[in-house]
């Protein structure tokens, strides 16, 4: 997508002056106020700006843990543009850089599953035609304590939709593969569920196939190691699913010899501890009914033990 502002600009808004200081990624730039306090300008002309906009003005002010909306660029000459605030790193190069340690792990789970819950009450997903809940998603300020972030900020809404929409209805496709939920990758109907999802892996994700994205299989392959960790996939999908998605799951099923399964329950304490594998087979059930809320997740007594 085509740059909408340029190095050295100033944008005037009601608040104070930015300058552009350098480009992030397509129409996201950082920028200067006159204080030379950080900021984050993302400028488009796309209905994904006017959303994220309008989710942010809703939900901002119920949780400190989604990343605000500073002000809007209200100029004529300019592409519409967000002003947000500005996070020193995100938590997949945080992690790269150092391991995140178990406390740690804790409070960024904590901050997302609260900034979750604050959007599911109102029933909507953050996970959208093209974003999801994945670390480079979740925004980090550091600091100098145990635990070296002293902020933690959900980012990203432009394609936030309520559960009612037709993209949820219609199980359009959503996100990034490895991050999908069963029932995303198989087009069905997806709501908040679909945002409850676990990271496990030093270095790796748990479910990237061992093909190239563009690969045929490449999909299909992501639901075998659904199956494969996590699975079988229950006969309860009967109930959700129809007889073109079922036998998907049958042909899954079927096609992943005994040698490759993989349960995550029979995981040993020297990959991952008790209490840590409980909490993750609490929540990665592949049936999205069964997975707890965000609410509940954040009640449970995972989070408070260290």
């Amino acid at each position: 997508m085509a740059a909408t502002i340029f190095l050295g600009q100033v944008l005037k808004g009601r608040r104070g002056l930015y300058t552009v200081t350098k480009q992030l990624q397509d129409c996201v730039w950082l920028a200067i106020n006159e204080h030379q306090e950080k900021v984050v300008a993302k400028s488009v002309r796309h209905f994904r700006l006017q959303n994220e906009r309008d989710i942010l003005l809703r939900f901002q002010n119920r949780t400190p843990c989604i990343r605000p909306l500073v002000e809007e660029i209200e100029d004529s000459t300019t592409p519409p543009t967000l002003i947000l605030r500005y996070l020193d790193d995100d938590a997949l190069r945080a992690s790269s850089k150092q391991r995140l340690t178990r406390p740690e792990v804790k409070y960024v789970a904590k901050k997302v599953l609260e900034a979750l819950s604050v959007l599911h009450d109102d029933g909507f997903v953050h996970t959208g035609t093209d974003v999801d809940i994945k670390p480079s998603n979740v925004l980090v300020n550091y600091g100098h304590s145990n635990v070296r972030f002293t902020d933690v900020q959900l980012a990203d809404f432009g394609s936030t939709v309520h559960m009612g929409s037709l993209h949820a209805q219609h199980g359009d496709p959503i996100g990034t593969p490895i991050f999908r939920s069963p029932e995303a990758h198989l087009q069905m109907q997806w709501g908040t569920a679909t945002d409850i999802c676990l990271l496990y892996g030093d270095g790796f994700h748990i479910f990237k196939p061992d093909v190239p994205a563009d690969h045929d299989e490449y999909d299909v392959k992501i639901l075998m190691k659904h199956h494969r960790c996590f699975g079988p996939f229950p006969e309860s999908y009967e109930e959700i699913a129809d007889q073109q998605r079922l036998a998907v799951l049958v042909w899954v099923m079927q096609n992943s010899p005994r040698e490759t399964l993989r349960p995550f329950h029979l995981t040993t304490s020297q990959e991952i501890c008790k209490e840590d594998k409980e909490f993750v087979l609490r929540a990665m059930k592949l049936d999205p009914r069964d997975r707890p809320s965000a609410r509940q997740l954040l009640d449970d007594g995972w989070l408070h033990q260290f």
